[in-house]
């Protein structure tokens, strides 16, 4: 308390009321015990490392573009992406279902059912893993000869990563379990990307080329390194909490709360990428660099949503508990305004900015800059409904979310198969701004269908009875 008293003599008079009380509830989190205060310095923490791992993430992109040129970082980004997007699939949700239970079984004191669900996870992970890998060898023997040659070695370096990327999936689930933000967070958004660029501008010292299969390596390298080093630091840390002992295992239940947790994120994932994916398919390489960096760029904006999400989930399930439909409406309006107007003021500062931010990757990105001002309409679109899938799979509409995911997954995939060959990258760009407008909407239906609530940023707050919230 002697830190924050001094930190409050500090402050000029005309701001000391406020940012005393700021500062007190900034040392209530830090200092606070129990489960509240646990899961507030978790988020917190969370939220911190994901700051920072967007900026290292976008930094590390420049580097990368820089050392190989657009036509070769084309390459790259397209395997890249497939590969994390198919080892995070091969999970089946286990990653997220550790945080389902291990919660649960942590307060009840199962020890043994904590032992069996982690290793099982761990060895599921690392079976499935290794079951796509092989599934991916054999497209490529059987199939190489309809994959451009350009692509081939750069996969087959990105499938041997396969099963270390589902193992560090599930060790970063363990880790959000137990409430260890920074072990589940740092080695992928952190360590990776940091030993990515080390390992490639010490291969590229050493001699070898300024390629994709370069950096495919340094990449294989990176995630080997740093799965292995996750997986002794976690297994070191579950012995200390978790003493040695027998194991008990329920797979098939495990397995149940798994499988729909993958339908739900693994749809969401794919929407999320699939316009780079079918960018790379039907365009050259350096168009997929040029929209990568674009979309990478505006994926600055995006981070409004996911501040605003993080923030939000526990309020409405403790709404959706406790209070009142007026109360929920109010908060996922108050959500959707949040969300929509820092987003608007971002991304136009990021468009206003996008030349110059383009040209850090190269002189020839600047020509996605057209491209930035389409994915942003789309970007506001979505922003107008806030964290509207969030409220949903609060209220327990989980199902409802994977069945709106999926069309506006097939919206994307049908709009830039017709309008690519004709458009380009300017074709992508308006499939996906087109799909997340249908996403939009379609979360606003289901919201106003499912709950009741007119979920828009415009909305006035309605006049709804004082019942419980169902």
């Amino acid at each position: 308390m002697a830190v924050i008293e001094t930190a409050e003599r500090m402050l000029p008079a005309s701001l000391r009321p406020a940012g005393s009380g700021l500062l007190r509830m900034l040392a209530g989190l830090l200092t606070g015990r129990g489960d509240r205060a646990t899961a507030q310095r978790m988020a917190l923490t969370a939220f911190s490392i994901r700051i920072f791992s967007a900026a290292l993430a976008f930094i590390s992109q420049i580097v990368l573009a820089r050392l190989m040129g657009e036509y070769e970082y084309g390459i790259f980004v397209f395997v890249w992406v497939l590969i994390v997007v198919f080892g995070d699939l091969s999970c089946l949700g286990f990653h997220t279902a550790i945080v389902r239970f291990l919660p649960q079984y942590k307060a009840a004191g199962a020890f043994e059912e904590i032992r069996g669900l982690t290793g099982t996870a761990r060895i599921f992970a690392m079976l499935s893993g290794t079951l796509v890998m092989a599934v991916g060898m054999a497209g490529l023997h059987f199939f190489g000869d309809r994959v451009e040659p350009y692509y081939l070695l750069p996969v087959f370096l990105g499938l041997l990563a396969m099963p270390m990327i589902a193992l560090g999936d599930i060790l970063e689930g363990t880790s959000r379990a137990n409430h260890w933000p920074v072990m589940a967070l740092s080695p992928v958004y952190v360590i990776r990307p940091v030993l990515i660029i080390v390992f490639m501008l010490a291969a590229i010292r050493a001699g070898a080329e300024h390629s994709a299969v370069t950096a495919m390596k340094a990449a294989l390298a990176a995630t080997y390194v740093t799965a292995v080093g996750q997986y002794v630091a976690t297994l070191l840390r579950l012995r200390r909490h978790y003493s040695g002992g027998p194991r008990k295992v329920d797979f098939l239940a495990w397995l149940n709360v798994a499988f729909p947790i993958f339908l739900i994120e693994g749809v969401s994932f794919l929407l999320t990428n699939s316009d780079v994916v079918v960018v790379g398919i039907f365009l050259e390489p350096h168009d997929v660099a040029i929209y990568f960096a674009a979309a990478k760029t505006m994926a600055l904006v995006h981070f409004i949503m996911f501040s605003v999400k993080a923030a939000s989930g526990p309020r409405f399930s403790s709404l959706i508990a406790e209070g009142t439909r007026e109360q929920l409406a109010t908060a996922a309006i108050d959500a959707a305004r949040w969300t929509f107007w820092p987003a608007l003021a971002l991304g136009l500062a990021v468009v206003a900015a996008g030349h110059f931010l383009l040209s850090l990757f190269g002189a020839a990105f600047t020509a996605g800059y057209a491209l930035m001002g389409i994915l942003l309409a789309g970007i506001l679109a979505k922003a107008l409904v806030g964290p509207a899938e969030t409220l949903l799979m609060m209220a327990g509409k989980q199902n409802l979310c994977v069945g709106l995911y999926a069309v506006a997954l097939t919206a994307n995939i049908s709009l830039n198969i017709a309008l690519i060959p004709h458009y380009g990258t300017v074709g992508t760009a308006i499939a996906t701004a087109c799909a997340m407008g249908v996403e939009a909407v379609l979360l606003h239906l289901a919201v106003r269908q499912a709950l009741g609530i007119v979920l828009f940023a415009f909305s006035r707050l309605p006049a709804i009875e004082e019942t419980r919230v169902s």
